[in-house]
Formats: C-alpha cells, sequence, structure tokens
C-alpha cells in the first residue's frame, strides 16, 4: 500500500543567529537572549539562557567526569518576539527594499533597518 507523502508547509523564518530575542511563551517567558543557532526545518531556535534543561553524559574525553550539565534546548519560532534595536521593545520584522534594490528586514514598530 503507498502512503502519500505529506508536505510541511514552509513559512519564512525572520529570526537569524545572533538576534536580540525575548521568549513570549512558556517556561522561559519573559528571558531575552541571543539566538546560537536557527533549525530551520524544525521551525525552531536555541536562546542563550532559555529553555535550560538537565542532560545526562556518560564520561568522554571533553567531560572525563560525566555527570548532569545544563544547556539550552530549541524553542519554538512563534514562542519568540525580535527586540527592536531602537526602543528596546519586541517587534515583528517586515522585509523591505532599499535604496541600493537590496531586500533587508526591518521593524515595524520604528521602522529602523535590522543590521
Amino acid at each position: 500500500m503507498a502512503y502519500k507523502k505529506t508536505t510541511t508547509t514552509t513559512h519564512k523564518i525572520k529570526i537569524k543567529k545572533g538576534d536580540l530575542v525575548k521568549v513570549i511563551a512558556g517556561n522561559s517567558k519573559g528571558v531575552q537572549g541571543k539566538v546560537l543557532q536557527v533549525l530551520v526545518d524544525a521551525n525552531r531556535a536555541v536562546v542563550e539562557g532559555a529553555n535550560i534543561i538537565k542532560k545526562h553524559t556518560k564520561p568522554s574525553a571533553a567531560n572525563p567526569n560525566g555527570g548532569i550539565i545544563e544547556k539550552e534546548a530549541a524553542i519554538h519560532i512563534s514562542n519568540l518576539a525580535f527586540i527592536d534595536p531602537k526602543t528596546g521593545a519586541p517587534t515583528r520584522v517586515g522585509r523591505k527594499v532599499n535604496e541600493d534594490g537590496k531586500i533587508v528586514r526591518v521593524a515595524k514598530k520604528s521602522g529602523e533597518e535590522i543590521k
């Protein structure tokens, strides 16, 4: 029996590595941090200091004692809000064509171009 392959809709992820974001939902609500990694396929991002989990590790060359380490786990993109560089408030991200003809990211609240 052949199964129909389901396709997932892909959306433009407007948050990039290095952006300052605020967690707006979940256990880490209110935490601000820098995006360390964006997982495009899973629509998730790893944020510095947010969604901390405890991971049991075996002894290895990098960690000779092993034990329990704390690390950041991925958070869904919908639970993150970009921090406006001008005002410091959470904002949405838009796209606009600048004078040079390049598409740039823009903060919706202030209209400021995101570097």
